[in-house]
């Protein structure tokens, strides 16, 4: 019993770690992020921003720069309590750079184009991730039917489409870069950043690689342990696996006799052996 009680302490102990380490490795591929709707909106449209990927479950503050100034982001859309920060109607002074923070963390900045114009490029607010496929939607606000429109990446021309838009088939890092569309007679839209996330993870640095193989590792191990715990609680419990004391002679006069004698009679025989001697 007290065997029994030891192995399921120490099987206690390694679920523990096991957690422990999914948990830290968990939260190591986290990062605060800031959703907006869009990324191009067309003036006096609306805008609203979520914060993500915060250890904080609350007390976000959403930041904005706007020509140079840093800002808190004051919510003008009364009906929108759910985002830390919306805006209705959105003017173009609106464009800027955006962002969230805590006290203790930031999240990555976005450009936010309201613009005067009659076109707008519709690209994901959020990293792509890589494999996966992205549709580019150019729209105007002067029509609503289909359209010819032209693709451009880093200003160079990469595609038409005749319903206005673009696929990308099983996005890579080359496809990472800033994105416009044009319709012949409405004019071009601004430019947007078109992010790629890894499959794992969406950067590494030189001391992260070097440590991914070492938690897998890891991992590794404290499964087997605790695999093996099992399989040695379970055959206790089983009663296939009994613990039995075993003695160890030490001495000249034995001659092989002690093996797993319980009893006194090894003794007697070494208290006889050096009375002898």
């Amino acid at each position: 019993m007290e065997v029994t009680a030891l192995c399921i302490r120490l099987l206690v102990n390694v679920l523990t770690l096991l957690v422990a380490v999914h948990l830290s490795y968990t939260q190591e591929n986290t990062f605060p992020v800031i959703v907006p709707t869009r990324l191009q909106i067309f003036e006096y449209s609306s805008i609203a921003f979520s914060c993500k990927g915060f250890k904080a479950t609350a007390g976000w503050t959403v930041m904005r720069k706007v020509k140079g100034n840093a800002s808190e982001c004051v919510s003008t859309w009364v009906g929108a309590t759910e985002f830390p920060c919306a805006i209705k109607p959105a003017y173009s002074t609106d464009s800027g750079e955006y962002w969230c923070e805590t006290g203790e963390e930031r999240s990555n900045i976005v450009n936010i184009t309201i613009t005067l114009g009659d076109v707008i490029l519709e690209s994901p607010a959020l990293p792509v991730l890589e494999g996966k496929t992205e549709t580019l939607r150019c729209r105007s606000k002067r029509t609503s039917s289909a359209h010819i429109a032209d693709f451009y990446k880093d200003g160079f021309l990469i595609g038409s489409g005749s319903t206005g838009e673009m696929t990308i088939q099983h996005v890579s890092k080359a496809d990472e870069g800033f994105y416009k569309c044009s319709i012949s007679d409405f004019g071009e839209s601004a430019e947007s950043w078109l992010a790629v996330r890894a499959l794992h993870r969406e950067t590494y640095s030189s001391s992260e690689l070097s440590c991914h193989p070492y938690l897998i590792l890891r991992t590794v191990s404290t499964i087997l342990m605790v695999v093996l715990l099992l399989l040695l609680v379970g055959l206790l419990h089983c009663g296939k696996l009994r613990v039995t004391p075993t003695y160890v002679c030490i001495c000249k006069v034995c001659k092989g006799k002690c093996q797993t004698d319980p009893d006194n009679s090894v003794k007697q025989e070494l208290t006889e052996g050096n009375s002898v001697t």
